[in-house]
C-alpha cells in the first residue's frame, strides 16, 4: 500500500481494531520507516532514531523500535538519517489562482510536500454558482491528497457594488454544509455587512456554526476597534488579510487564528511573524498559508514548502514554522485527531527531507502511499470531466471596438484631475491616487505612468464597459493586457496604453474562451488559455506554467517592473480590499464601500 494508486482513507473508527493489532504486534504493518529523525510537531522536538509503522493508510505506531510490527509483506524504508515530518497543510487558498483544476493543482504541489489543502472556490462560484462549487468539490475528493472545500460565502463579494455571473444564497450554504468534503465557510469578505448585521451574511455564518464547522474570515480594514470586535462576534475564526505585526497581535488577542500568507504576490509573513519571533506570542494561534499562487510559482518555486522556508528565513524556529504549516492548521479546522502530525491514528501523510531549513522534498507519502519522489508525482490525479457549460463562459454582446475605451472629458476641459488606482507591489491593497491628465479631442489620455483600465462585462453579454485609470505597472509604448481572471466577479479586465490593442486583447479572449493575453504594437506576444470558466486549464501544470512565464516575460517587455504583476492585475476588481477598485458598476471607493466618480469635482 506504500506505492501505486491513491488510497481512499477509511474512518479511524472503522480501522481502529486493525491499528491496535499492528501497534501491539499481532498484525503486520504495511510500511515501516526506520533510520530517520522524526519531527514531532505535537511536542516540538526531533526524535532521533524513532520508527514509524503505517497500516490502512494511517500511522499505527511511533516509537524507538517498530520491529514488532514487521511481518511478511511489510515494506521497510531506510530514511538514512534524514528527517521525517508531517505532510504540509495550506490553511487558506484558491485553487483557481493556480490557473489549474483541482487535479492538476494537486499534481503540481504534491512533489513539494503539500498533502492537505483548505480551499475556497469562490472564484468559480462567481462564474458558475453552486454548480461550479460542486464540480470543484467533487474533483477535490478524487485526489490522492486531502483537499477540503470551504463553501464560498460572498458571491458577490460586496452586494450593490458589483454584478456576478451567479449569486450564492444562505440556502446554498446550508445545502453545501451536508456535502462530504465541505469543511466550513469560505472567507467572509463582506465584513461591512457582518458588522451592520446583514441577515444573509449572519445566516450563512449561523448555518456553518450549527453544522459544527469553521467560519473563514477576511477583515481587510485597518480599524482594530469596535468594528473589528463586531466582525469577530459574528463568528469569523481566522483571517489572512493582515499586513503588519499589529494585525497579527490583534487577531490572536481576540481568539482568532492569524493566517500569515506568502503567495505569488502577497508577502505578508515577514511583517507579521515578529509577533512570535520577537514579541513571544503563543505560536499555536498562527498558521501559514498561500492564498493565491499561480502556476509558475508552483512549478518553479514550490508551495507550502516555499512558505515554511520563507518563515524560517524571517527568523522563525524551524520546528515552530512546521507547526504553523501542520498541526496548527489541522487543529484550527477540527482535524487534529485526523491529520497534521505523525501520531497514531492520523493519516499517514509525511515527507522525507535532508534539511529542516531549506526543506528539499525527497519523498512524499499521503495516506501511506508514496505519491512523489525526487520532484515527480508518481500517482494519478483523476479529472472529473468538465462539462461544456464550464467551457463557454465568455459572453460579449458584440466584438469590442476602440471607441468603447474612450473616456469622455467634461465639456471644454483641457486637463482633468482623475482618480487613479495605485498598485502596491507585493500587497493586495491599492492606493487611491489622483493625477492631472491631458485631454485630446474631448477624450482623456493616460500620461506619466498612468494607464487606462477597463472592465468588460462577460457573464450576461450586456455590452457594458467601465473605464478608469491605473498606475504602478510601469508600462511603456503601445500595449494592452487583458484577463478573464478578475477577482472576485471575474468579468474581463484590460489594462493598456493603446485603445486599439485593448480592443484586440478583449476580442482575443472572447475567441479562445478566456485566459490572459498580452499585446504589444498591435501583435499578440503572449497567451494563456484558461477555457474552464475563464479561470482554469486542465492541461498539465508545467505547460500552463510555461505559458504563464511567457506572459510575465511579455509584461516585462511592455515595461512592467513589478514582482508578479499578473496577480496585481487580476485583483484590480476586488471590491472588498481598499482603497480603490473597478467593477461593472463603476469605480469603487473601498474605504467607504460606495461607488465614486472618476473625476474629482472642481473646487
Amino acid at each position: 500500500m506504500s506505492k501505486g494508486t491513491a488510497f481512499h482513507i477509511q474512518d479511524w473508527a472503522d480501522v481502529a481494531p486493525h491499528l491496535v493489532a499492528v501497534a501491539s504486534g499481532r498484525a503486520p504493518a504495511d510500511l515501516v520507516i526506520r533510520g530517520g529523525r522524526v519531527v514531532n510537531v505535537q511536542s516540538r522536538e526531533v526524535l532521533d532514531g524513532w520508527e514509524i509503522a503505517v497500516a490502512a493508510g494511517r500511522f499505527a505506531y511511533l516509537g524507538p523500535d517498530a520491529g514488532h510490527t514487521i511481518g511478511e509483506g511489510t515494506e521497510i524504508v531506510d530514511a538514512g538519517g534524514r528527517y521525517v515530518l508531517p505532510g504540509l497543510c495550506d490553511g487558506h487558498m484558491h485553487i483557481e489562482s493556480g490557473m489549474l483544476t483541482p487535479a492538476e493543482f494537486a499534481r503540481a504541489v504534491i512533489p513539494h510536500g503539500t498533502t492537505t489543502m483548505f480551499t475556497d472556490p469562490h472564484e468559480i462560484a462567481n462564474v458558475m454558482g453552486l454548480e461550479g462549487v460542486r464540480l470543484m468539490h467533487d474533483e477535490a475528493l478524487m485526489q490522492p491528497v486531502n483537499i477540503f472545500t470551504q463553501m464560498p460565502s460572498c458571491a458577490p463579494s460586496a452586494p450593490g457594488l458589483e454584478t456576478t455571473g451567479f449569486e450564492i444564497s444562505a440556502g446554498d450554504v446550508a445545502e453545501a454544509m451536508a456535502w462530504p468534503g465541505i469543511i466550513g465557510l469560505g472567507e467572509m469578505m463582506n465584513f461591512p455587512g457582518v458588522i451592520a448585521g446583514d441577515p444573509q451574511m449572519l445566516a450563512e455564518m449561523a448555518a456553518t456554526m450549527r453544522a459544527g464547522k469553521t467560519v473563514g474570515g477576511h477583515y481587510a480594514s485597518p480599524d482594530r476597534g469596535v468594528a473589528f470586535s463586531a466582525y469577530l462576534a459574528g463568528g469569523a475564526a481566522d483571517d489572512h488579510e493582515g499586513t503588519a505585526e499589529a494585525d497579527a497581535v490583534a487577531r490572536a488577542r481576540q481568539g482568532m487564528r492569524s493566517m500569515l500568507r506568502l503567495g505569488s504576490a502577497w508577502y505578508d509573513v515577514e511583517s507579521q511573524i515578529t509577533a512570535v519571533t520577537e514579541r513571544g506570542m503563543d505560536p499555536r494561534n498562527f498558521i501559514l498559508c498561500t492564498d493565491d499562487c499561480h502556476s509558475g510559482t508552483l512549478v518553479n518555486e514550490g508551495h507550502m514548502n516555499r512558505v515554511v522556508r520563507h518563515a524560517i528565513a524571517c527568523g522563525c524556529d524551524p520546528l515552530v514554522a512546521l507547526q504553523m504549516a501542520t498541526v496548527n492548521t489541522a487543529t484550527h479546522f477540527g482535524l487534529e485527531r485526523e491529520l497534521g502530525s505523525i501520531a497514531p491514528g492520523r493519516r499517514a501523510d509525511m515527507i522525507l527531507t535532508s534539511d529542516l531549513e531549506t526543506l528539499p522534498v525527497e519523498r512524499v507519502w499521503a495516506r501511506g502511499v508514496l505519491v512523489a519522489e525526487d520532484g515527480r508525482c508518481v500517482v494519478e490525479c483523476p479529472h472529473i470531466g468538465w462539462p461544456d457549460a464550464a467551457r463557454a463562459s465568455v459572453h460579449l454582446k458584440a466584438p469590442v471596438t476602440t471607441e468603447a475605451f474612450e473616456v469622455a472629458a467634461p465639456e471644454g476641459a483641457n486637463r482633468v484631475r482623475a482618480k487613479v488606482i495605485g498598485v502596491v507591489e507585493n500587497q493586495a491593497p491599492t492606493k487611491a491616487l489622483t493625477a492631472e491628465l491631458p485631454v485630446s479631442d474631448g477624450v482623456v489620455e493616460g500620461e506619466g505612468g498612468v494607464c487606462q483600465i477597463a472592465l468588460v462585462e462577460r457573464h450576461r453579454a450586456t455590452g457594458g464597459v467601465v473605464n478608469g485609470f491605473v498606475s504602478g505597472f510601469g508600462y511603456e509604448g503601445r500595449m494592452a493586457m487583458a484577463s478573464t481572471v478578475a477577482h472576485d466577479s471575474h468579468h474581463m479586465i484590460v489594462v493598456g496604453t493603446s485603445r486599439e490593442d485593448m480592443a484586440q486583447a478583449v476580442n482575443r479572449l472572447a475567441e479562445v474562451g478566456g485566459g490572459v493575453t498580452v499585446w504589444k504594437d498591435g501583435e499578440e506576444i503572449a497567451l494563456v488559455e484558461l477555457p474552464i470558466a475563464g479561470l482554469m486549464s486542465d492541461s498539465p501544470a508545467a505547460e500552463v506554467a510555461a505559458k504563464a512565464e511567457a506572459m510575465v516575460a511579455a509584461m516585462v517587455a511592455c515595461g512592467c517592473t513589478l514582482n508578479n504583476a499578473y496577480m496585481q492585475h487580476s485583483l484590480l476588481a476586488l471590491v472588498v480590499i481598499p482603497e480603490l477598485r473597478i467593477s461593472d458598476l463603476g469605480l469603487v471607493d473601498v474605504t467607504k464601500f460606495e461607488l465614486t466618480d472618476l473625476f474629482e469635482a472642481e473646487t
